[in-house]
């Protein structure tokens, strides 16, 4: 007998087992009836329950016990990373209820990007291929090993940029404004993690944030935000690629169509509120810049606010909830379509009418399932969209301008109120939590069921071509 042969079979063996295991765990079989989708679901829900207990505590509130639908709909908006508040989150809230707050998005922001970033690699191990949501990968297997990497690299960076945000906004409020040094310390560390997790939740008294002239404020913010909206995937390869020739498709996608919102986001809000006196035209020019910039980069997901949005005009609020529904890259902590579902569907649209039959970019052709799933996922979320609108006007006396930013609002988790939401009945302010669990998980819930469902049937039916357009 070859003992050489049995010994090295060994580890090839259990990483078989290994490998069986997780694909097990990804499809409900076995010893575990849990699949991705069941756990991105619980977890979420888990998490606002056990926020809204805490919340409901005497020590939460200042002013004592808070009642259950303020509890509710503020765990709700925290844990999902929107930002949606029926009260002022810093006089309102006690320092115990702001530490909730403060744990709650942490928590859903790690959980939110780790989560995505593992599902890509259940999905590759489903498969079999090559994973498109996990780009730095080159690897067809899935190993405990790959897990701990992901879990890791996510906390990694996610500390690694907070850290940097919260030193350079503390350095700021206590220099600058003359803020005490623990106070500083706690605003900074507060508002840096509100940032990286795209929340927007301020403790910072009025709408907007009282610094919409400092641009060492609002730069440390903006840029927290925007990596944070960047994601695991996206930011891992960066940072170990040597050159954008070794980047993934994804990345690409990402980081090009990133780069074109925040730029035409910006000039569009700018022009169209430059001489508006109740919002950027009572600043300086410079100023208006700052804030017109600051607000459009944030609408994209977080939600803070560089002057009211209540009172900007309507073809800035038509821009931003194109802003808002495009959202961010996936994997992050950000909501909306995703940048890269977007790009999909454009390159579709692009492919079509220039008569092809593949969609292609950079060099690379877009596989029809994923082109399937990113029209599955647009369709899906412009039925929530209608539906929900529709219930909100029912309930309300709001007009469709209004109903239709605050729901867009909060399907895609950004929070940028016109500041009618404390305001809502019981019914509205419930349709609004539901559409920012549905924006938190919905997208990529359904991204996974179809990704872990794809199969392959061994017949077709007769092709048929139906009258369109």
């Amino acid at each position: 007998m070859d003992t050489h042969r049995l010994t090295a079979s060994r580890p090839k063996g259990r990483l078989r087992r290994t490998r069986d295991r997780l694909r097990r765990l990804a499809l409900g079989r076995g010893r575990t009836l849990w699949h991705p989708a069941q756990f991105g679901v619980a977890a979420p829900t888990a998490l606002t329950l056990v926020g809204t207990v805490l919340l409901m505590l005497p020590v939460a509130a200042r002013s004592g016990r808070s009642d259950p639908s303020t509890a509710l709909f503020t765990s709700a908006s925290t844990v999902s990373l929107t930002g949606f508040a029926v009260v002022d989150t810093g006089t309102y809230w006690s320092p115990f209820g702001q530490a909730v707050l403060l744990l709650l998005m942490e928590v859903a922001g790690l959980g939110v990007m780790v989560f995505a970033s593992l599902l890509g690699l259940l999905v590759m191990g489903r498969l079999g291929l090559r994973s498109r949501l996990t780009p730095w990968t080159d690897t067809t297997t899935i190993n405990s090993q790959q897990i701990m990497v992901v879990i890791v690299g996510v906390v990694r960076i996610a500390l690694a940029v907070q850290a940097a945000a919260w030193a350079t906004l503390t350095a700021r409020l206590w220099l600058r404004y003359d803020i005490p040094f623990g106070r500083a310390v706690y605003e900074g560390l507060f508002h840096a993690v509100s940032a990286f997790t795209n929340a927007g939740i301020s403790l910072w008294p009025g709408d907007p944030i009282p610094y919409t002239d400092d641009p060492l404020i609002l730069l440390p913010l903006a840029i927290t935000l925007v990596v944070g909206g960047l994601g695991y995937p996206v930011l891992h390869e960066v940072f170990r690629s040597r050159g954008p020739q070794g980047w993934s498709l994804h990345t690409r996608l990402s980081l090009v169509v990133t780069a074109i919102l925040l730029v035409l986001g910006p000039i569009a809000v700018i022009f169209t509120e430059w001489d508006n006196p109740d919002t950027l035209g009572a600043l300086e020019p410079a100023h208006r810049a700052l804030a017109g910039w600051f607000n459009a980069v944030s609408s994209r997901s977080a939600g803070f606010a560089g002057f009211d949005y209540g009172e900007a005009e309507p073809a800035t609020r038509f821009t931003t909830i194109i802003l808002m529904i495009i959202g961010v890259a996936s994997g992050s902590t950000g909501g909306g379509l995703k940048v890269t579902t977007v790009a999909v569907l454009v390159l579709a649209v692009h492919a079509e009418a220039r008569g092809r039959d593949d969609v292609e970019a950079f060099g690379r052709r877009i596989s029809p399932a994923t082109v399937r799933q990113a029209l599955a996922i647009g369709m899906a979320a412009t039925l929530v969209l209608a539906v929900a609108t529709f219930a909100l006007l029912e309930m309300t006396t709001l007009d469709l301008e209004t109903a239709l930013s605050e729901t867009t609002a909060a399907f895609s988790t950004v929070g940028l109120s016109t500041g009618v939401v404390a305001q809502l009945p019981g019914a509205g302010q419930a349709v609004l939590v539901l559409l920012m669990y549905l924006g938190f998980v919905g997208p990529i819930t359904l991204a996974s069921i179809m990704a872990l469902r794809h199969t392959r049937r061994s017949y077709t039916y007769p092709e048929a071509r139906p009258i369109v357009g």
